[in-house]
């Protein structure tokens, strides 16, 4: 029995619904369900009477969540001492590229105010580490794009951006209102390195035969002197020579707050807040963890 466990199931215990439970979670319902399930197996007792309608507490439920609020409340404690006499501290944000434009912004200044004395170190990952660092340990959370392998790590996602195909300015398709992917099928596109995660090569990639790249400066050059294409979201800036237009059936790119399961100190529980709370002042706010 971890304190994890416990949050879970005081969460499920207060909104007497594994889904809301889940959204106020920011994770998704089936591995919540499971971690109840592990719980009671452990514990040796039934928590919860589960039904369409939601659940209700058990006796052994009533008598944990009782204690369980009690254990949260005085961990909470422990980690707002230890934060106080350890000082400010410091946070390690990972980000992908110009990705987390413009929420990183407003983020940056609210987080500023709220944690006036953290100092915040900035790792910039190339395109061929959409975790930025997480699983490796090297930031502590991340402003990072998804697909990607999102094991031992929990995303929220923040904004969702339509796609578009990047072209030299002077291809013929670059005036279109749409284009189809089957009308790029004979073009070279952008190619990520053997060994990147293949959930974001396939969502990046649209055939072969391009150059490998690694940063979006290298996607761009590849477009002005070798007109290869590829895709990349319609919101993004691009210098002059280079355009994007509207890929039909494309899905949204969606730019996520991503942090490590087993690690969620207070610094980082206080980012995905910020985070997910300026999100939601957008009206872009849209729970998910892949």
């Amino acid at each position: 029995m971890d304190l994890r466990s416990l949050r879970y199931f005081v969460a499920v215990a207060e909104e007497r619904h594994f889904g809301r439970a889940a959204a106020r979670l920011h994770m998704t319902q089936p591995p919540l369900s499971r971690a109840i399930k592990q719980l009671e197996t452990g514990l040796g007792a039934i928590l919860l009477e589960r039904s369409p309608s939601g659940v209700t507490l058990t006796a052994a439920g009533t008598a944990l969540y009782d204690e369980a609020r009690t254990l949260l409340a005085g961990a909470d404690q422990a980690r707002a001492r230890v934060a106080a006499a350890a000082g400010p501290g410091t946070l390690t944000l990972g980000t992908l590229a110009d990705s987390s434009e413009p929420v990183g912004i407003r983020l940056a200044g609210e987080f500023r105010e709220r944690h006036p004395g953290v100092r915040i170190s900035v790792r910039e990952s190339d395109l061929t580490d959409p975790a930025t660092g997480l699983r490796a340990g090297l930031v502590d959370v991340a402003l990072t794009r998804i697909p990607f392998d999102t094991t031992g790590i929990r995303t929220h996602v923040l904004r969702s951006d339509p796609m578009g195909v990047v072209l030299r300015a002077d291809d013929p398709l670059a005036g279109r209102a749409e284009v189809r992917r089957e009308e790029l099928a004979d073009r070279a596109w952008f190619r990520f390195p053997d060994g990147t995660d293949p959930r974001w090569r396939e969502f990046w990639s649209g055939g072969t035969g391009g150059p490998v790249v690694r940063t979006v400066h290298e996607c761009l050059q590849a477009v002005l002197w070798n007109g290869t294409v590829g895709l990349a979201p319609l919101a993004h800036s691009f210098p002059e020579g280079v355009t994007t237009v509207p890929l039909a059936g494309c899905p949204p790119s969606r730019l996520v707050v991503a942090w490590r399961e087993d690690s969620t100190p207070p610094l980082v529980r206080s980012f995905v807040e910020l985070a997910v709370r300026i999100a939601g002042r957008d009206g872009r706010e849209t729970p998910a963890n892949p």
